[in-house]
Formats: C-alpha cells, sequence, structure tokens
C-alpha cells in the first residue's frame, strides 16, 4: 500500500491501522479513476470503522474467473458490524495476484485489514491487506455491490 499506513503509530501505540493519508490523497486522485473505482473509494462510509459498508473485518470469500478479462471476488460480512455482503466485479483485468502470508496453506486471505485504490494506466489498482496476504488487481474498472444477508442471532 503507498498511502494507507497498516502500522502507524498514535501516541506511543504502535500498530494503528491509519488511512488518513490516503484520504488527504484521494481527492487529487479521484477525477483520474475509473467511474466506478471512484464511487467505491469516495463512498464516504468505505473508510468509516463503524459503518456498515466499512471494508474493514470483511472476510475474504471466493474469486470467480480468475485468470480472465472479468472477474469477481467476494467477501462475507460479520455479523457484529456488518449486514450485507460485497461483491466486486472486476473488468478489464490486467493483473490479478494473492500473495499469501503462509505459502504453504490453501488461499485463505482471512478478513480485510484495510484496502487502496489508485489510478493505474490499465484504469485502476485495487490492492487488499488481509491478515492471510493480500490481494491486487489492476483493472480497466470495477463494480462494487453491497448484498443484503440475513445474520442468525446465534453467534
Amino acid at each position: 500500500m503507498r498511502y494507507v499506513d497498516l502500522d502507524a503509530r498514535v501516541g506511543g501505540q504502535a500498530g494503528i491501522l491509519d488511512p488518513t493519508r490516503y484520504l488527504r490523497h484521494l481527492p487529487s486522485i479521484s477525477g483520474d479513476l475509473p467511474p466506478g473505482a471512484r464511487s467505491f473509494a469516495t463512498d464516504p462510509d468505505h473508510y468509516d470503522f463503524g459503518s456498515r459498508r466499512c471494508v474493514k473485518d470483511l472476510t475474504f470469500h471466493a474469486v470467480r474467473d480468475a485468470g480472465a478479462e472479468e472477474i469477481e471476488v467476494e467477501f462475507r460480512h460479520n455479523c457484529w458490524k456488518h449486514d450485507q455482503d460485497l461483491l466486486i466485479r472486476y473488468a478489464g483485468v490486467s493483473s490479478f495476484v494473492i500473495d499469501l502470508a503462509d505459502e504453504g496453506r490453501e488461499v485463505h486471505l482471512g478478513a480485510v485489514i484495510l484496502d487502496e485504490i489508485l489510478p493505474h494506466r490499465d484504469g485502476c489498482s485495487h490492492e487488499f491487506a488481509c491478515w492471510g496476504g493480500t490481494l491486487a488487481v489492476v483493472c480497466r474498472d470495477l463494480r462494487a455491490a453491497w448484498n443484503e444477508v440475513t445474520c442468525s442471532s446465534g453467534l
């Protein structure tokens, strides 16, 4: 990640997640993002940790059509925070990389820490930092859709 700080220091405490630098930079680059990426990146709830539409704490679930020009990445909700799953459709994919923290296991990225969307010569780049590794996509544009789910009370 270029701007999102995954290990910021606040006072004497380290390991704080801080998207402030990215959010300060976003207005100057948002016009260079494709329409779908711009809409998703600039949504006021995207980096609001208390929002039900903040990507933090979603859980990576699946990739469909990996290796194709159009792919879908699905993230599942956590009932204690979200009431929707997130499905992102990437169009015109020129690069798709999953980098696992532990190479010896199956693809399990786990919970999302944060993400960052930046302009790219091919459209945009979208990087997710997760507890189990990273997911990075370069594409012409993306479309994010939040889908309602029902959380059971027996957690």
